[in-house]
């Protein structure tokens, strides 16, 4: 079995710890001790729970309200993240209707594409004094931590976050992953799911666009908005992912 068919079966149900342990055997093999193992996964993101002999992914179990949400966004000098670098990251930590953390970071970059400048309006002048990627994507793990990743199309920030994480010797992420572009054609009837509009549309109205926090901030407010069309036999973190791909109990 495969790291994606083991995570598969983790959201259905636990499993054993003899036999999670079996199939981490064949996955992770830099140590043969399972707790070990066990810490090199939560390191990356995924939130696994032991209780007694069993191994759970945590969002499965935990109230949606109650779950620790990151909305993250990122400015990049282009669309593919082996030939492109991260200039800016902004990030909100979200949980039980409130913030409680932020992140928020330029990254050293000696020069930037004209048309990211007119996108964005960041210039060379706000990076070159900046700290650099490996600094910045350390310190942005550490505030990750296990919590849920958002993004409004969040495939793309996540797998440049990772890819450039692998880049400097940290592991990829494991984090759990919400779309809000998803959450939000399940929930809101609109003719347009960009987040610029969605901002204007749904009357959110946060002043700057293209700028890694501000639209981090206008993702989280699209989350709270599709919050109010949820059905009842959404309880948990996994059953919104779940909603939000369009599946059903």
């Amino acid at each position: 079995m495969n790291f994606s068919k083991l995570l598969e079966r983790l959201k259905v149900s636990s499993i054993k710890k003899a036999d999670f342990s079996n199939h981490l055997h064949n996955m992770i093999d830099v140590c043969d001790d399972f707790e070990v193992r066990l810490e090199i996964l939560k390191s990356c993101g995924l939130p696994l729970l032991q209780e007694d002999d069993d191994i759970i992914l945590s969002t499965t179990k935990t109230r949606w309200q109650e779950q620790v949400f990151c909305f993250v966004d990122i400015e990049t000098t282009g669309s593919k993240p082996a030939s492109s670098s991260i200039i800016e990251i902004g990030a909100i930590k979200y949980c039980n209707n409130q913030i409680i953390d932020k992140f928020e970071s330029f990254v050293y970059a000696q020069e930037i594409p004209e048309k990211i400048t007119e996108l964005t309006g960041i210039t060379p002048k706000h990076t070159q004094a900046s700290p650099d990627n490996k600094e910045v994507l350390f310190s942005f793990r550490e505030f990750l931590e296990d919590s849920v990743f958002v993004a409004h199309n969040v495939n793309f920030d996540y797998d440049f976050i990772s890819f450039h994480m692998e880049q400097i010797g940290l592991n990829k992420m494991l984090n759990p992953r919400l779309c809000t572009i998803d959450l939000a054609r399940k929930s809101i009837l609109s003719s347009r799911y960009s987040l610029a509009f969605l901002n204007v549309f749904l009357g959110i109205n946060t002043p700057v666009s293209h700028r890694a926090y501000a639209d981090a901030l206008s993702s989280l407010r699209v989350f709270e908005i599709c919050l109010y069309s949820l059905p009842a036999w959404v309880f948990s973190t996994q059953d919104l992912i779940d909603f939000s791909k369009g599946k059903k109990p």
